[in-house]
């Protein structure tokens, strides 16, 4: 975890402009550039793309966190795998993040629609909870408030980050580098990344399944850090990764 390499660093450039963009634009760059459910009217196709670059403009941290961990471990992955390679797997688990997060958004929104109209609601004034989030009170005999929160936040939320490549990128760096020794701000114990990474991820799940540590996109996470694994443990398994695409 030395030097920055050649794409690590564009993808680096790529995302600060992107961030100070969203500065200067203004809730005219989320609507835009990051991810809406595919069924909501703020959807464009090249969202599952551009929501990679864009960060939350009331956090530094989120940037900041994000490009730390793409510098730390992508660098080392770039340099065994070569820029295209590299770029195809950032990417790859990216789109994998959007996908999973949507298939998450997808059931759960649609298990409470199904509800809501086994109890007698209309499609119309479903779209209008949806869409508003009012609703009478009556409907709470069927389905709980945490299911029509849910439902609200899956169909107008969206997802903005590089995290979903990012957790790929750190499954990948755990499967070549297993046991390379972390030291972490907040863990000032050295623990090695075969213990590291996938106790961060079994914290996603866990917080994915409860739905607690809300306003984080935790099924993104899993997503990429699902498709990078099968990636990355495809190529070592098939001596792969010795291939380099540069």
């Amino acid at each position: 975890m030395g030097r920055i390499t050649d794409t690590v660093k564009f993808l680096l450039i790529l995302n600060v402009i992107f961030y100070i963009g969203s500065f200067i634009i203004g809730d005219l760059s989320i609507k835009l550039f990051a991810l809406y459910y595919f069924e909501n009217p703020n959807f464009q196709y090249w969202q599952p793309i551009t929501h990679m670059f864009m960060h939350d403009p009331s956090s530094i941290f989120h940037i900041l966190f994000n490009m730390y961990a793409l510098w730390a471990f992508g660098s080392p992955l770039e340099m065994r795998w070569g820029q295209k390679k590299f770029l195809f797997f950032y990417f790859s688990a990216g789109l994998g993040a959007a996908i999973i997060h949507t298939l998450v958004n997808y059931y759960q929104l649609h298990s409470g629609m199904d509800a809501l109209m086994n109890a007698g609601m209309s499609q119309e004034q479903i779209m209008n909870l949806l869409n508003t989030g009012k609703y009478n009170t009556a409907i709470l005999d069927y389905v709980s408030p945490d299911t029509i929160q849910s439902m609200y936040n899956g169909y107008n939320g969206v997802a903005l980050g590089a995290s979903g490549a990012v957790y790929g990128i750190l499954v990948a760096f755990g499967i070549m580098f297993p046991n390379i020794e972390l030291m972490l701000i907040f863990l000032p114990i050295p623990i090695k990344a075969k213990y590291f990474i996938p106790g961060i991820i079994l914290l996603d799940l866990i917080f994915g399944i409860t739905g607690t540590a809300t306003g984080i996109a935790h099924w993104a996470h899993i997503g990429g850090a699902l498709f990078g694994f099968i990636m990355a443990w495809y190529w070592k398994k098939n001596s792969f990764d010795n291939h380099r695409w540069n």
